[in-house]
């Protein structure tokens, strides 16, 4: 049963179900009702803005409308799950084998007890694992709405959590699920080092041929690194409509869209013409735009063997420049080593140390001219480029029709599926998968996602740290940030207790700056003082406060 509850107090309406404790509802309008929880519990402010009360619990969600596949793995088992016996082929025996470990367990944090889901258990192995839908789902007139739950509880290094629609056929075996059984469409999560995929892949078959190819989504413009790295549960969707439009959601938030026939890498349609294979460049094509003149003739003052520097012949030799002296010379405190053989280590000789005479003098040893630029430098002459009389452009192939030629205007019309698999390989264990649902209907997988994720993610945001440890953890991560906070906060919160609450400041300063210090009171306090979602019960102490006429004159001092 669904209620939906308005709270006047803090103006604001929630939808919930499944509530425990003592509940009331207390009409006050029309079809409008206010919530009494018993007991003094806090109220949790979610970040979708509405609240809930602390006895919320979790009921496992239940299908409704027509759909293809629903499993919460709230009973707690894998009865209608195949587990593949299959080994994955071209790879080393040792870790061909699909042996990863599932188990149907609570989530490690979980905020909701009774919430189970499937897990990924085992690092560094393969996995597969598969059920049958109720019945093959079918490309015609209605849209296809697939949708489940991931958790990275232990984060993710490198791995996937992408699911797999695998295609109808004869010969179709969940025993022998692996990664070449043939599948219509790849849907989920994919990481490994920094590149953050989320994947919508579609073998589409070419009507010609009757091969299928893989065609790959673009690539979302969002940022999806804090699905990744946050913990916290995330739903995804696919909805893939007839007229050929798909949108990807990730916590019912559109993330990447577009449509099959322009959007899809590569195209679903082959080029009308191709460039000939058999068409080849002539050997007379000429694809210079630039030639040297062959009229032009060397200039007879060009000298090719004037050098690019010469002497400077105006440089006069700085007076003090010592000619007999060496930059460089024997240290005379050098002392031959007792050990010294010079049979074996040849004449011994001073090691080499800076003329001390040469520290005070423009400079030692013999003086020459510094060199310059040679103005009659001219280098090797060439003949200047002209434009060439006989440029034909660049070749190419003549263009002809694309034998491989075809038009699909309608690549919604996929392969039937008829069973949804996990074919994975992760680096990190504890993958969280959730509320599978395959539907044709939109409000119907809207509401499984209320029934399942939306009480997951109150449930979460229920939990999540109050803004003064989320700092304090964002501060840990980032250290320059303690200078926002003192910046921003701690110099603040001085100033309104050194002017606004003490009262060691002289009469005739408040007198004088009274007027300008409230001001920047006020000023401070609404810059830097979030609004409490608790306005009533600061209401209440303002009124207890003004009851009192001793009170009064200490609120107005």
């Amino acid at each position: 049963t669904y209620f939906r509850l308005r709270l006047p107090s803090l103006k604001s309406s929630v939808v919930t179900r499944g509530m425990g404790g003592v509940v009331r509802f207390e009409e006050f309008s029309n079809r409008r009702y206010t919530l009494v929880c018993s007991g003094s519990g806090p109220i949790h402010r979610f970040p979708d803005q509405s609240d809930l009360p602390e006895c919320v619990t979790y009921k496992a969600p239940e299908p409704m409308g027509e759909h293809f596949f629903a499993e919460s793995f709230d009973m707690g088992t894998l009865d209608s799950w195949v587990l593949s016996k299959a080994k994955k082929e071209d790879i080393d025996e040792d870790i061909a084998k699909y042996d990863g470990k599932w188990e149907v367990e609570d989530m490690k944090d979980g905020k909701l007890p009774g919430d189970k889901g499937l897990v990924l258990k085992s690092r560094a192995k393969h996995h597969a694992i598969s059920a049958q839908l109720l019945r093959p789902f079918i490309f015609d007139t209605k849209p296809l709405i697939v949708q489940y739950e991931v958790n990275f509880q232990q984060g993710i290094d490198c791995g996937g959590a992408y699911v797999k629609l695998l295609s109808q056929t004869p010969d179709l075996n969940l025993d022998e699920f692996v990664d070449k059984t043939p599948y219509t469409i790849m849907f989920g999560p994919d990481k490994c080092g920094e590149d953050y995929k989320l994947h919508f892949i579609f073998r589409h078959k070419n009507p010609k041929t009757g091969e299928y190819e893989e065609k790959h989504a673009k690539k979302p413009d969002a940022d999806l690194r804090t699905y990744y790295t946050d913990k916290k549960t995330h739903l995804y969707t696919l909805v893939v409509n007839p007229d050929n439009s798909f949108e990807v959601l990730v916590d019912q938030t559109v993330v990447n869209s577009g449509n099959l026939l322009t959007d899809m890498t590569p195209p679903i349609n082959p080029a009308a013409e191709i460039e000939d294979p058999d068409d080849h460049k002539p050997e007379d094509w000429d694809e210079r735009p630039k030639i040297q003149d062959p009229d032009a003739v060397k200039p007879e003052d060009w000298d090719e063997d004037a050098p690019k520097q010469i002497p400077d012949e105006d440089a006069v030799k700085p007076d003090g420049w010592l000619d007999d002296e060496s930059e460089y010379t024997s240290d005379p405190d050098a002392v031959k080593p007792e050990d010294w053989d010079e049979d074996m280590d040849g004449e011994w000789e001073a090691p080499q140390v800076p003329n001390a005479l040469c520290e005070t003098a423009p400079g030692c040893g013999a003086w020459q001219r510094p060199m310059i630029d040679n103005p009659s430098y001219k280098g090797k002459w060439k003949a200047p480029m002209i434009d060439n009389p006989n440029y034909q452009g660049v070749w190419k192939p003549r263009k002809i029709a694309n034998p491989a030629f075809f038009e699909d205007l309608h690549p919604f019309r996929m392969t039937p599926f008829n069973a949804v698999g996990l074919e994975l390989w992760s680096m990190s264990s504890d993958i969280f998968f959730d509320n599978f649902f395959i539907t044709n209907e939109r409000h119907t997988a809207d509401r499984w996602a209320n029934d399942g994720w939306g009480l997951k993610k109150a449930a979460e945001g229920a939990a999540e740290p109050g803004l003064v440890n989320q700092m304090m953890t964002a501060a840990d991560e980032r250290p320059w940030l303690w200078v926002v906070y003192v910046l921003t906060v701690a110099v603040p919160l001085v100033l309104i207790i050194v002017f606004c609450c003490t009262g060691k400041v002289r009469d005739h300063t408040v007198t004088a700056l009274g007027p300008q210090i409230i001001k920047v009171c006020i000023s401070i306090v609404h810059t830097h003082v979030s609004p409490s979602p608790f306005r009533s019960l600061q209401k209440q102490e303002d009124d207890l406060l003004r009851r009192s006429p001793r009170n009064r004159k200490l609120r107005k001092d």
